[in-house]
């Protein structure tokens, strides 16, 4: 079995990588970070003599990068879109070649990879892909305004294709992985503080391997998210706004326009 993993050099990607390593699959493993791919391997490798581990140093914010990907390991088991990253502060100020590069990254690669190894996955009858968003893809983000809307996308397009896999009753499974805040070292590098206590990556890459693999849809690891994702179904628009702006604003440093890791992958 072979699992392809994207953002795989640190925080939730890098963790599920050595827990589907235990369980022996064979990694590929894609991010920016050369180092931080060539130590996770060398890490695996030495625990594990029985996997093949392939990394892949490359930016998917740029879209041939994706399909040089996919020609390079066409045949996976499993697909795991986990690169992300969030920029901090209003839209008026923050930077837009930040942004496009964050709308490439979490939106179009992610569109570009499901798409690609869904229709191989559909021909064999079986599969199974992994995209990670965010409880932020439940609502609008006022101070984090275009990774909200990014997550949004990712939930709604894997909503819409798992309906559409389960009205042709293909085997091929698709998951929506929603995590709220997590601990990472990037966080502290970015002087944000999460005013909710985050979960640590171990164990949010963890849970998420647990529940796809018994082809959970959607995974929402930690009580606190369950009651996020709930308040999100019953409360208006404009309440969840009002929210929103005021947990952002909450965090240390606001005033500052931050790109950092919050509730999602990182390269």
């Amino acid at each position: 079995m072979k699992v392809l993993i994207t953002g795989a050099s640190s925080g939730i990607g890098r963790d599920m990588a050595r827990i589907l390593a235990k369980l022996n699959y064979n990694l590929i493993l894609v991010a920016r970070n050369e180092d931080g791919l060539t130590k996770i391997k060398n890490e695996l490798e030495t625990e594990n003599n029985k996997i093949n581990i392939t990394i892949y140093p490359m930016d998917l914010n740029i879209k041939e990068n994706c399909y040089k990907l996919y020609e390079n390991e066409k045949n996976i088991d499993v697909l795991i879109n986990n690169a992300g990253f969030g920029l901090f502060g209003e839209f008026a100020e923050t930077d837009l070649e930040k942004e496009i590069t964050m709308i490439n990254t979490n939106i179009t690669a992610v569109q570009i990879l499901t798409k690609l190894y869904l229709k191989d996955m559909i021909k064999k009858d079986k599969g199974n892909i992994l995209n990670v968003a965010s409880i932020a893809g439940f609502m609008p983000g006022p101070l984090m305004a275009t990774y909200y809307a990014t997550k949004n996308y990712v939930v709604a397009l894997t909503r819409a294709v798992r309906k559409e896999l389960k009205k042709k009753k293909s085997n091929v499974k698709i998951s929506l992985l929603c995590p709220g805040p997590v601990d990472t070292n990037f966080n502290k590098a970015a002087n944000v503080k999460f005013k909710i206590p985050g979960l640590s990556s171990e164990k949010v890459a963890q849970y998420a391997i647990d529940k796809m693999l018994k082809n959970k849809f959607m995974i929402l690891p930690g009580t606190l998210i369950k009651i996020g994702k709930a308040f999100s179904e019953i409360t208006p628009d404009i309440i969840k706004e009002e929210v929103a702006y005021h947990a952002q604003k909450r965090k240390r440093g606001w005033q500052n326009t931050k790109s950092i890791k919050f509730l999602s992958g990182k390269e």
